[in-house]
């Protein structure tokens, strides 16, 4: 068990700890030649919070929709490393945990939990910069960032088929005109060690070419002991971020923003154990999560034109990836000492899968200025075009006592959409919002089994939102959106199985009403929303196991009727007084499948009309207190949970409710800042991912349920620096 003892005794936390002792030595002797300026502190009042992911960059106030914003403050009081840190503070939003970070996504109960095979097509959209992370979320560092915005129901006008249940958007920090630079050191046990810096600042005296570059490397083992290698490091994290941002004014009327963007992860993967005791592995091939992006975009806006603005948007990604496990979850020496129908047993199974995904992108858009509006004035108005390629190579090879399968598949899409939006004041603080997009997408697939695919599909999403200020403090809203998901295909299946080779494009009609409201003159803000869901066609991603070969699993989507899903969302936050910000958010979620059953893997029929659906809790909670002193003595607590939910379409296993709770304490000058942080402070088991299926032939291969454990209790050490 970790301690503060046991931590400072140990000889490599000296090692550990001297690059910190360098950072907090230097800022000291240098506060004065560092700091022109004194940095701001933290404002006292309710700030105003621009949605970046929406066209005009509306203020969160008056936008229309169900949106969650955690801003910069709140990442760094939280000391949030990676997107996994602040995830649980979002209502009505989770993620299945089949992978060493969180790529595959749920809002309101609609989204991935895996993706094994197959051509990608998510339900949630995860952009960062710009630059389309669909399906690939897993490089999402949280230093430098501006917000995390989370877009809850299809957002069809705006991002089209990857964002039928909703999005996920990342903002780093833009470049600035006056320099800026800063350096982190994380230590902590689990032999964590974080470095991140980052400069920004103008490039020329006349300040027209600005830049800013951040950069993060963080390490640790991983929390699991493999036991049959002797190793603590099979499920490590190695992950560097990098990015670079210049702005440049190359005229009065035209800017240009590049970005570029470069991870790598280099992770262990090595959590599942068949005693499910979460902590002590016993494989022999543990598996990797590995992935490479290298991606970029480029923005031009020029408003040199009277009555309107024209942005052009390119963005490109290339992202290597390599995911592997090993499905016995032992080794030879366990399986050999076992007995399996009087004989030794012999079970040896590895899985893995290497792909290149290569996305480009181009879109276009004219906005209206306040002199290009039309309707006597009163309504604005956007008219877009937008293309995207997307191809796909992945080899899969699947290893069974020798026995080697493998699949190459090849992969390709083409999108085309238009678009546009009227943004209209009906006087009286009413404003109507209406937005329609059509998206055309063609695709091929085809792989080494012989399985080729073309589809191709004609797809439309749109919405209409009314809004009325009630109030200078209150505004109320009523929204109808369309979403849609493209149709898809299954490769590899047996021949009982041929009716289901593809499957249809999916739609969803989200209806909302919500309140934003400010109180106790702009102190305290909270935002509340009712919707309910009406899925048409929907997508159920189903697997059988084989009882023949146990090991094998037969996986392919296909359509259910219609479901519908309905609930709330209650956010607010409170500047109690100068020094203290409370802040909390409240879920609730009704799910349940319409008209759908399956045959399981011995010809049954199981019928899951009306149940929830998967990866849906019914209730999701979070709540968080900051406090600082006039001193620069600082505190902050979050407490998190969900109630229990389905880990499957395909079995009944279930999750266990939790609750886990964060601190972070520290002292902070206007140079330098130093952190004591806990998360999960009572070590709470909770699970982010079960499976409920045979796995041990001593067993007979009994149906059982495994369980992935989210991270245990971790304790560490902070410090950063900030100068002008």
């Amino acid at each position: 068990m970790f301690t503060l003892k046991s931590f400072c005794s140990d000889s490599t936390f000296l090692k550990r700890l001297s690059p910190v002792a360098l950072a907090v030595s230097t800022a000291l002797i240098s506060q004065h030649a560092l700091a022109s300026e004194p940095t701001e502190a933290p404002a006292d009042e309710m700030e105003v919070i621009v949605v970046s992911s929406d066209f005009r960059g509306s203020t969160l106030d008056k936008m229309p929709s169900s949106i969650t914003v955690i801003n910069q403050q709140q990442i760094e009081d939280e000391g949030a490393q990676h997107f996994e840190d602040v995830l649980n503070s979002i209502a009505n939003f989770n993620w299945s945990g089949g992978s060493s970070r969180p790529k595959y996504f749920q809002i309101r109960g609609v989204g991935e939990q895996e993706e094994y095979q197959g051509a990608p097509n998510s339900s949630v959209g995860y952009i960062i910069d710009d630059i389309d992370m669909s399906g690939l979320g897993m490089i999402s560092s949280m230093y430098d960032l501006q917000q995390v915005e989370v877009l809850r129901g299809p957002q069809g006008t705006r991002y089209g088929a990857n964002a039928l249940a909703g999005l996920i958007y990342l903002k780093s920090n833009d470049p600035t005109d006056v320099f800026e630079h800063g350096a982190e050191v994380s230590v902590g046990d689990d032999n964590l060690t974080t470095f991140s810096g980052f400069s920004s600042g103008p490039l020329t005296d006349s300040g027209k070419l600005l830049y800013r570059v951040s950069l993060q490397q963080h390490q640790q083992n991983g929390y699991q002991d493999n036991l049959y290698l002797g190793r603590d490091d099979t499920n490590a994290r190695d992950e560097f971020s990098g990015r670079a941002k210049l702005r440049w004014y190359a005229s009065d009327d035209l800017q240009i923003d590049l970005t570029l963007l470069h991870a790598d992860y280099d992770n262990g993967y090595d959590v599942w154990t068949l005693d499910n005791n979460g902590e002590n592995t016993q494989t022999d091939a543990p598996g990797v999560d590995k992935q490479r992006t290298t991606g970029s975009s480029l923005k031009f806006t020029y408003s040199g034109a009277e009555q309107f603005e024209l942005v052009s948007l390119t963005s490109y990604a290339n992202s290597q990836t390599h995911y592997n496990y090993d499905g016995d979850w032992a080794n030879p020496d366990h399986w050999g000492g076992l007995d399996c129908d009087g004989e030794a047993c012999e079970y040896d199974y590895t899985w893995g899968k290497k792909g290149e995904r290569n996305t480009i992108s181009q879109e276009f858009r004219l906005s209206s200025t306040q002199a290009g509006r039309i309707f006597s004035d009163s309504t604005d108005w956007l008219l877009g075009v937008y293309g995207m390629r997307l191809t796909e190579d992945n080899d899969t090879v699947e290893d069974y006592n020798g026995w080697l399968d493998t699949l190459n598949a090849e992969y390709e899409a083409n999108n085309t959409a238009v678009f546009g939006q009227l943004d209209s004041d009906l006087g009286a603080g009413y404003a109507l919002s209406f937005g329609l997009r059509v998206e055309r997408r063609d695709s091929d697939y085809s792989d080494s089994a012989g399985d080729k695919f073309s589809p191709g599909e004609t797809m439309w999403g749109g919405h209409i939102a009314l809004s009325k200020a009630l109030s200078d403090s209150h505004e109320a809203y009523a929204r109808i959106a369309r979403g849609y998901k493209a149709g898809g295909f299954n490769m590899t299946l047996p021949e009982e199985l041929s009716d289901k080779k593809e499957y249809d494009t999916e739609t969803l009609y989200n209806y909302e009403i919500g309140l934003k409201s400010r109180w106790l003159d702009g102190d305290a803000s909270t935002n509340i929303s009712l919707f309910y869901m009406d899925r048409r066609d929907q997508q159920v991603a189903a697997s059988q196991q084989n009882p023949e070969e146990p090991q094998k699993f037969i996986l392919f989507t296909e359509n259910a009727g219609s479901s519908h899903n309905y609930g709330a969302e209650l956010e607010g936050d409170w500047y109690a007084t100068s020094n203290l910000k409370l802040y909390a958010s409240l879920g609730w979620l009704e799910t349940a499948y319409g008209d759908y059953s399956y045959q399981d893997k011995y010809g049954g029929t199981v019928d899951l009309t009306g149940r929830d659906l998967a990866h849906s809790p019914n209730l999701t909670y979070s709540a968080g207190a900051t406090y600082r002193t006039d001193s620069g003595w600082f505190t902050n607590l979050t407490t998190s949970g969900k109630s229990e939910f389905y880990y499957s379409d395909s079995n009944e296993s279930k999750s266990q409710a939790y609750t886990i709770f964060n601190a972070r304490v520290g002292y902070e000058t206007d140079v330098w800042s130093a952190y004591l942080w806990g998360r999960n402070l009572f070590d709470e088991d909770y699970g982010t991912r079960g499976f409920y299926f045979g796995n041990e032939p001593d067993q007979g291969w009994a149906d059982k349920q495994y369980i992935r454990f989210g991270d245990p209790r971790q304790l560490g050490l902070t410090v950063n620096v900030k100068f002008l």
